[in-house]
């Protein structure tokens, strides 16, 4: 069975396609997700995929009920390219997340009448989508931060499009990672009640919960924004990994979470793969960031209250 997509907002904000993993090696990055958590790849399988607006090398990789695009900017890098000056100024990195949206120029058009400003492939400005323009970038300046591609057209070959989604996510229980499913993303910000309004307001996304996270010094927005959670996180102390990162990066992409049926399994298998983690509470697990390409990446047994997507 084929996965049935969650929408929100009035332009049909739905399946969130991907999210982006910056590297400067796309087959090391792909070995990665492939060793550890099973991934499997579904485009870049024998020769890397070119995308010559961008000037980028990539890969769709599928981990449980999420796509990866591991991806590096062609090299000698080209500043001049928003791959190129992204990868210049990060290094390894999570880059972005992307959606379909069913109505992507409705869309725009009520980017561009709340004065967003909307970028196009391989940049420069648009003032007025092209009907022949099948994605583009808000400026992260516009939306707290996050670097999201909204697009109009599915991926080609998601396996979520495939009448073997279910069969699959079963297997990806089956694994040492016990995969339930993706959490959500956390994107770190300086004023959360800015960041909340800004999704809120303008990309429509609905509020799940709020709270304070002890653990990790934050105090947090869960939304939904079409067929994913975004959770929104400002830090409470600087002195905090979340912390540190917003204090370097300014409001950014932070980390992913999975939701996982046996976090003492999922660990077991973290640390035989040569993935140090830190238990943070009981069911609440860390990565190290230098074992994971430069990505934080967290895997818990906790339920969120309010949860659209709870099982």
């Amino acid at each position: 069975m084929r996965r049935q997509y969650k929408t929100t907002g009035d332009y049909g904000i739905g399946n969130m396609i991907h999210f982006v993993h910056m590297t400067d090696d796309v087959h090391k990055l792909n070995d990665f997700y492939a060793r550890v958590f099973g991934g499997y790849r579904y485009m870049g399988i024998d020769e890397l995929n070119y995308l010559p607006p961008e000037d980028r090398w990539a890969s769709l990789v599928m981990v449980a009920d999420t796509c990866i695009e591991t991806m590096a900017p062609n090299f000698p890098i080209d500043v001049n390219k928003p791959v190129g000056k992204f990868y210049t100024k990060f290094g390894q990195h999570l880059h972005s997340v992307g959606y379909k949206v069913d109505d992507l120029a409705g869309l725009a058009d009520r980017l561009l009448e709340k004065g967003i400003y909307i970028g196009a492939p391989g940049g420069g400005k648009i003032e007025k989508l092209d009907p022949e323009t099948v994605y583009f970038y808000p400026s992260p300046r516009d939306t707290a931060g996050l670097m999201v591609e909204l697009c109009k057209t599915d991926m080609r070959n998601d396996p979520k499009d495939q009448d073997t989604y279910t069969e699959l996510m079963r297997l990806y229980e089956q694994h040492p990672m016990t995969f339930d499913r993706f959490a959500y993303v956390t994107l770190g910000v300086k004023d959360l009640d800015s960041a909340v309004a800004t999704y809120v307001d303008v990309m429509q996304a609905v509020p799940i919960q709020d709270g304070i996270d002890e653990d990790l010094q934050c105090k947090y927005m869960t939304l939904q924004l079409g067929d994913c959670l975004l959770q929104l996180a400002q830090p409470l102390e600087m002195d905090s990994d979340l912390g540190r990162h917003v204090e370097k990066w300014g409001n950014c992409i932070y980390s992913l979470r999975w939701k996982v049926l046996d976090l003492n399994s999922a660990e077991a298998w973290l640390n035989k793969q040569g993935v140090r983690t830190t238990r943070l509470r009981e069911n609440l697990v860390y990565c190290n960031v230098d074992d994971t390409h430069g990505a934080p990446m967290f895997f818990t047994t906790e339920e969120i209250a309010g949860d659209p997507f709870a099982k």
